[in-house]
């Protein structure tokens, strides 16, 4: 079997070298040594931060199409992503200027993509009365100023603003659990969206654990783990909620649509005639007599 495995044509070993390293491709693919604990452990995390990094890059496609179908972001906390969005950026940027290996971080690259997106859609569907133009061209320049500022500060510094993730990561996820506490529904959240980030970051303790082994991104991970976890939570005690209302509310608005105008515009007027000194007119057939023997 070694035989073939170590004749195998040079783009598949130049691919298996790529992402395992020569090492433990020569290990685990020519020599089939699957008793090597250190690199089957390292696969498992290459295998697993590949996997990350092309759902990261989908993940929240369906919150974006959510709120486009409905044209609506209700549910949706607007400084729960932006808060977000801000600890994606700051762990990128952390990671990139450290030389991480891409797979341990590059699905941050796209979710912070997809935050900006959510975050503009947002926006411009807030209540009327708002100034929607006005407060995505500030939400956008702010951002860009952002991301501009984390890519030309020391390292030192950005080191402490990656200590600052963990907070940011909490204060994310707060206004977004406590709007879905106080209405009792998860509105537009996409249920996809949540559970994808608990099993990316549930993997990703394990891949920064092999792989990096920096306790500050780990630290960050374990606490959006568990935040998602709320959220999870949350989507499973008020699922279908919506539905219900929306079946109670319909008839109500259908009856209203049926009813006849008259009948719709209709209203009881108050009785002003009982402190009148002069009564109305009464018909002779509704009790003209008995109004004539009362006058009289």
């Amino acid at each position: 079997m070694t035989t073939i495995t170590r004749n195998l044509p040079w783009f598949i070993r130049d691919l298996g070298v790529s992402i395992v390293g020569k090492e433990c491709y020569t290990s685990l693919i020519e020599n089939l040594d699957f008793g090597d604990v250190k690199c089957i452990k390292y696969s498992i995390s290459k295998g697993l931060g590949i996997g990350i990094v092309v759902g990261g890059s989908i993940v929240k496609v369906p919150q974006v199409l959510l709120i486009v179908r409905a044209k609506s972001a209700r549910g949706l906390s607007l400084p729960a992503y932006i808060l977000e969005t801000l600890s994606y950026a700051i762990t990128l940027e952390y990671a990139y200027r450290n030389e991480f290996p891409f797979s341990t971080y590059g699905e941050n690259l796209f979710l912070t993509i997809q935050n900006v997106l959510i975050t503009l859609l947002i926006i411009l569907h807030a209540p009327r009365g708002t100034d929607k133009t006005a407060n995505a061209v500030i939400a956008s320049l702010g951002m860009l100023v952002f991301f501009l500022a984390t890519s030309i500060i020391p390292l030192p510094l950005l080191a402490l603003l990656q200590v600052t993730t963990l907070p940011l990561s909490l204060f994310s996820k707060i206004p977004q659990i406590r709007q879905n506490s106080r209405a009792q529904s998860t509105g537009q959240l996409s249920a996809f969206a949540v559970v994808s980030q608990v099993l990316g970051c549930a993997a990703r303790l394990f891949t920064t654990a092999t792989e990096v082994g920096d306790n500050i991104v780990s630290a960050g991970f374990a606490l959006a783990l568990v935040l998602n976890l709320v959220l999870g939570a949350q989507l499973w005690m008020y699922w279908g909620r919506d539905d219900v209302r929306e079946r109670v509310a319909v008839p109500a608005e259908k009856f209203k649509s049926r009813a006849s105008p008259a009948v719709a515009a209709y209203e009881p007027t108050p009785v002003a005639w009982e402190r009148s000194a002069t009564p109305p007119p009464q018909s002779p057939a509704t009790g003209g007599r008995k109004w004539a023997r009362k006058v009289d």
